[in-house]
């Protein structure tokens, strides 16, 4: 299921300023989390819990040695001369393994092989001590979160009646502890539109038209977008945040914070988008367009053999992961970083080989993900509207309510 749905396809992410990227110790740390979760096949919710939880315990490690925002958690007593290197590395390493503990033995080489370019003596053993404690308290805040929880999902049937049988994607996701939103349904929007509206017409029919394999309306470069983003998860976001770390030189606690926030906001927007499509339940196009005689609705006609570019995601169609997340990203970067302009970013994708995509706006290529999703007969135009509002929404709330700045007095 996980190659169908295509849930898990590497990239290569390269930025369109000169010279080689200048990594950090904690772009370092998500590059490792991220290369662990793809190489694994974890799905996006759980993958982007992994690197969230990494990501928090690297800034309460070295905000507790600078101590300029409000830690996320925890900010136990550091020792001035400690290592913030060491510290961030520690506590990345034992989250991964606390949270992953079959794999312990590989994030224990990691971390050895990454302390031990690090010079010897106090500092590095105070950074040490000081984010081992630090993940400690990160792990046991997520050891009962409700990400284990099975999937429970029961079909929509009668007695007796065939349904397709793939098991759905993460049906559990909407009882997860958010990293930061008050509940999962916080950010809940309103019901998907009415069936027999001309706005559910309108976005009907332009999916049906847009969104077919075999489309001839779709233009060349529509189609380019279509299967571009059929990747998704941390693979498609974080090479992206990365590099906005390079370009505007931030230093370490800079880089530590926007990294944490950028996690905090995506895990949480996957958390409440999952939350809203269970509880709306709403069809994927290839159900609603073989079905198009049953929506009381003259203006939408039923194409019963339609499908869409690519396998539909087994989850429910309301509204738009893709458009969540690259959103949550977005808007994160955009408000810490004063605006939507960056720097020249490049991008290609494994599903699209031998194209470049570049963006200098940040909404822009948030809509580009957005619109590829029509383009692949996945999602509605108005679906893809409410997942960009709930992902800005939710970055909006985390930078505004986590990791705050603190004042001159609060330091003293």
């Amino acid at each position: 299921m996980l190659k169908n749905l295509r849930w898990i396809v590497p990239i290569i992410m390269a930025s369109g300023i000169a010279g080689p990227a200048a990594a950090d110790v904690i772009t370092d740390w998500n590059e490792k989390a991220v290369a662990f979760v793809t190489t694994h096949k974890m799905l996006p919710p759980p993958a982007e819990r992994t690197v969230a939880a990494m990501h928090v315990a690297m800034f309460d490690a070295v905000n507790s040695i600078e101590r300029r925002y409000r830690p996320y958690a925890v900010q136990p007593a550091a020792a001035k001369d400690a290592s913030p290197e060491a510290a961030a590395a520690t506590a990345a390493a034992r989250v991964l393994a606390a949270l992953h503990p079959n794999a312990a033995d590989e994030f224990t080489a990691m971390l050895t092989a990454y302390l031990a370019a690090l010079p010897a003596g106090a500092a590095k053993d105070n950074g040490i001590k000081l984010g081992e404690a630090v993940a400690a308290e990160i792990a046991g805040r997520r050891a009962h979160d409700g990400s284990d929880a099975p999937d429970a999902y029961r079909p929509n049937t009668k007695p007796g009646l065939y349904v397709p049988t793939p098991i759905t994607a993460s049906s559990m996701w909407p009882n997860v502890t958010p990293f930061a939103m008050r509940s999962p349904s916080q950010f809940r929007p309103d019901a998907p539109i009415p069936l027999a509206s001309a706005q559910w017409a309108a976005d009907y029919n332009e999916i049906k038209a847009l969104g077919g394999k075999t489309s001839n309306a779709r233009s060349a470069r529509q189609t380019e977008d279509a299967r571009f983003w059929l990747i998704t998860g941390p693979q498609s976001y974080y090479p992206i945040a990365r590099r906005l770390v390079t370009a505007k030189k931030m230093n370490l606690i800079e880089s530590a914070r926007f990294m944490a926030l950028t996690a905090v906001a995506t895990s949480d927007a996957y958390v409440a988008v999952f939350d809203a499509k269970y509880h709306y339940q709403f069809w994927r196009p290839i159900t609603a367009i073989r079905n198009g005689d049953m929506d009381d609705n003259a203006a939408t006609e039923r194409d019963a053999a339609w499908q869409p570019i690519d396998n539909t995601p087994m989850h429910p169609e309301y509204p738009c992961a893709h458009c969540i997340t690259s959103a949550a990203v977005a808007a994160v970067a955009e408000t810490l970083l004063g605006s939507a302009d960056v720097p020249e970013l490049t991008m290609t994708s494994s599903s699209a080989p031998g194209v470049t995509h570049r963006w200098t706006n940040l909404r822009a290529y948030t809509d580009e993900v957005s619109v590829a999703r029509i383009y692949a007969g996945f999602h509605y135009r108005f679906s893809t509207k409410v997942g960009q509002d709930m992902g800005r929404k939710i970055a909006a709330f985390v930078v505004q309510n986590v990791m705050q700045p603190v004042s001159v007095a609060e330091v003293r």
